[in-house]
């Protein structure tokens, strides 16, 4: 806890703790050693974003969970903290190839014919190395950091602890639930802790897309993958964010961005499983145009009485018919039964009425997200 209070001190990242550590000598400490704040000096997400950064994976995890919480930190707090990058340096290569061998048995020869020590990218969780197999396949292995499991462990521990301080000392923060963000964020690090369960991920959301063109998952390697080792096919293909390579390659935008929406509204809709971490570093364009997508280390499921209600709800604000979609709230049980209803519905049209039928570009997002919460602590949703 010292090492944490003093790399926060140093970014002048403080502030969070001020309301679970009143006056305590801990935080006193820790102030006196922070950094003296210009009039240029970064915004407070800003800083402390980077001191999440330094202070490393589990952290930097916390801040992406976080940064999807304006309802908890605020609009701009959390716009900040989005700009964490899951990127640590790189471990050795020698080091994955003797990780590959203990999870195993057997020498990295047996198993790939070719394996590349430079990793091609590295995240808080694990790294990826390119390899060919010994029957000539081309592979991504992913590889777990040595050590990572007992170290997120240990921090999470620590995230619950100031939760539920939180919770006791700041009654206003348990709507909220900090100590529901910090059990889904454990649940989502033991899920991507065993690499066999993304596997199992990566399988079931092929094969819900079987004989589908448009949306491909790369195959697993099941004979090479373990707790700590991942391996699948190799993806040849464009970073969907990549504009110029796309279009020089002869694709249309729009054709792109029909299939990304099909695939995820059946993912959603459908199947009521999806891949929760759609950011363009996991999404890329194949030579053929299909889009293609890794790291199934999060993933979402929604049962079917939820999938009624989404739809519901999205037809209902489509339609403009706000009656219906306060109802919907109130039966799914997202609005306590003691608010009224007829002023649900007026905030419902208020969110609705400025924005149906404009094209995005017109919409304002973050203005949009900030009413939403409003209205969430408006009806104690």
């Amino acid at each position: 806890m010292i090492r944490i209070c003093l790399i926060l001190a140093r970014h002048d990242a403080l502030f969070p703790f001020g309301p679970v550590y009143p006056g305590t000598q801990l935080l006193r400490y820790g102030r006196l050693l922070r950094r003296r704040r210009r009039p240029t000096s970064p915004r407070p997400g800003q800083r402390l974003a980077a001191a999440f950064e330094e202070l490393g994976p589990s952290f930097i995890k916390l801040g992406q969970l976080l940064s999807t919480r304006a309802d908890l930190l605020g609009e701009e707090l959390a716009g900040d903290l989005a700009t964490l990058q899951d990127r640590l340096p790189p471990f050795p290569g020698a080091q994955a190839r003797a990780l590959i061998e203990a999870e195993f048995s057997r020498p990295l020869d047996v198993l790939f014919a070719t394996f590349d020590e430079t990793a091609i990218a590295a995240a808080s969780i694990a790294q990826v190395h390119f390899a060919r197999t010994t029957d000539g396949q081309h592979v991504a292995v992913k590889v777990l950091r040595p050590g990572i499991a007992a170290a997120f462990a240990r921090d999470l521990d620590l995230f619950l602890w100031l939760a539920g301080l939180g919770e006791r000392l700041q009654p206003a923060l348990r709507r909220l639930k900090p100590v529901e963000v910090v059990q889904t964020l454990a649940e989502v690090v033991r899920f991507e802790m065993d690499l066999r369960l993304e596997a199992a991920a990566a399988a079931e959301l092929a094969e819900n897309f079987a004989g589908d063109s448009n949306f491909r998952i790369p195959r697993v390697d099941w004979a090479r993958t373990g707790r700590s080792v991942l391996t699948t096919e190799r993806i040849n293909g464009i970073r969907i964010d990549d504009r110029g390579a796309t279009l020089a390659a002869g694709h249309k935008i729009e054709d792109l961005l029909g299939k990304a929406a099909t695939a995820f509204f059946n993912q959603v809709f459908r199947d009521g499983f999806f891949h929760a971490d759609l950011h363009p570093g996991n999404m890329f364009v194949d030579p053929d145009g299909a889009i293609v997508v890794v790291d199934f280390g999060i993933m979402g499921r929604l049962d079917r009485a939820t999938r009624f209600y989404l739809a519901d709800m999205l037809l209902g604000f489509l339609a403009g018919d706000y009656r219906r979609v306060a109802e919907i709230h109130f039966a799914a049980g997202y609005v306590p039964t003691g608010r009224s209803i007829d002023a649900f519905t007026q905030a419902c049209r208020s969110i609705g009425e400025p924005i149906l039928g404009k094209p995005l570009q017109e919409i304002s997002v973050a203005r949009l997200l900030a009413q939403l919460f409003e209205i969430t602590e408006q009806f104690e949703m």
